[in-house]
């Protein structure tokens, strides 16, 4: 059904649905990512990985968690090709699945004293899975959001599951923190379990409000017109290169710096600081309520001054944040750990919040599920998933945080080049 043939009260409804399935799909499905990268740093280097040396066991980890990223433009390929194919909504159904499931059987894999070199290869795997899920959940997200909004908004309403990153990080924190308490001593023996567990129940509860959704008006309008692409992939490759590769550098330090504030920091704290692993996860369910707060804000704001003009700013305050940042951690201080934390995910998500519609506006609707994953998911393979794995070994080469900041003011200056090249279509009227 277009919008331009419903009355005002269903266009209302349809729209607010597709908000809330699309923010509440993402968080079930950042949960699952995010619970991973949680548990890379916290107990999988002792239960999945030869036991010897721990800088050894944790490199190994934050391995298997950067595969994960590897394996995102692979789902973003996948779904892409059929979100643009058959829909969003089905291709949102089928992602919610594959990333539940993965994230359940991890939950029941045996350990390396059970299984030997099976337990590394099969965690792996399903991090693999867990990867290609998400990769294809990102674009149908932030679509089925944004392309039921006539334009004036369209920042905004995309900026909605983007808070998914940050509520996926506050109930992956949130309930390791109560295993944690109510675990003790048996967290690794069987309490780091029951958090992957529960994505049986989070599966039954994100199909229950997906299957709900209606198709996005403006893909249903290119099937009607019998516009939809029989490659997308392939001709959005052909077509829209450069725009696919601005998108990717330009996500580089929102993307990296990201998984070194809430995944690095964590083994950082814990191994290098010496101080209580439950602090630090602690901290980042606090950030992760600001940094929705300020995704959702900045999403705001792009509608009224532009997505580039907001993307910048961010981009320069994270870089100039990099060394205060540490300075602040280094102190030991729980509060001033807090405080450098916040800050980092206020200025990470004036970055998050328009992101996703200066992604997207780049493409035709025809194109745009493929186009858009493709240029959001190649950064994960350059920024996020190596982010934790290369700054363990700066700091095991340097011994100081130092490395570690100046990697993210380099990233910022790669992002700067890359949100550069790319159109600010706030203001244009897209298809």
């Amino acid at each position: 059904m277009a919008m331009s043939t419903m009355d005002a009260a269903e266009l209302k409804r349809q729209k607010k649905r597709a908000a809330i399935s699309s923010v509440v799909g993402t968080t079930i499905e950042w949960y699952d990512f995010f619970l991973y990268g949680t548990m890379a740093a916290l107990v999988f280097p002792q239960l999945f990985f030869p036991q010897g040396d721990s800088y050894v066991a944790l490199m190994q980890s934050f391995t298997t968690f950067a595969l994960g990223f590897i394996a995102r433009p692979v789902g973003a390929a996948i779904f892409g090709h059929f979100g643009d194919r058959i829909g969003r909504k089905a291709t949102l159904v089928a992602t919610l699945l594959l990333m539940g499931l993965a994230t359940a059987l991890i939950g029941l894999m045996p350990t390396y004293e059970q299984i030997g070199l099976w337990a590394p290869v099969l965690v792996t795997a399903l991090r693999l899975i867990q990867g290609i899920g998400v990769g294809g959940e990102w674009g149908g997200a932030i679509l089925i959001a944004m392309e039921w909004e006539e334009g004036k908004r369209r920042g905004f309403m995309a900026s909605l599951p983007q808070m998914g990153v940050p509520f996926g990080l506050l109930s992956s924190s949130l309930v390791t923190t109560l295993m944690l308490a109510a675990g003790g001593d048996s967290f690794y023996a069987w309490g780091w379990r029951v958090p992957f567990l529960i994505s049986f129940l989070l599966i039954a509860i994100g199909l229950y409000i997906r299957l709900k959704v209606l198709e996005s008006p403006l893909f249903q309008e290119a099937m009607k017109k019998q516009e939809t692409s029989k490659m997308p992939v392939g001709e959005v490759l052909a077509k829209h290169p450069r725009e696919i590769l601005w998108s990717a550098l330009a996500r580089v330090i929102e993307n990296g710096s990201f998984y070194i504030f809430v995944t690095f920091i964590v083994s950082y704290g814990t191994t290098f600081l010496g101080m209580e692993k439950s602090i630090f996860v602690n901290v980042t369910i606090i950030a992760a309520v600001i940094n929705a707060l300020s995704i959702v804000y900045s999403g705001h704001l792009s509608d009224r001054w532009g997505r580039r003009r907001v993307y910048m700013t961010g981009t320069i305050l994270l870089m100039l944040w990099a060394f205060p940042y540490y300075w602040l951690v280094n102190t030991k201080s729980v509060g001033l750990i807090f405080l450098a934390t916040v800050v980092a995910m206020v200025f990470h998500g004036m970055l998050y919040g328009p992101q996703a519609a200066m992604i997207a506006e780049n493409f035709p609707t025809r194109l745009r599920y493929s186009g858009a994953s493709l240029g959001y998911q190649l950064a994960s393979i350059i920024a996020g998933g190596p982010a934790p794995l290369i700054s363990t070994w700066l700091l095991h080469k340097y011994g100081s945080a130092t490395a570690i900041s100046f990697y993210i003011v380099v990233m910022g200056l790669i992002s700067l080049a890359g949100v550069k090249m790319l159109q600010d279509r706030a203001r244009q009227a897209i298809d």
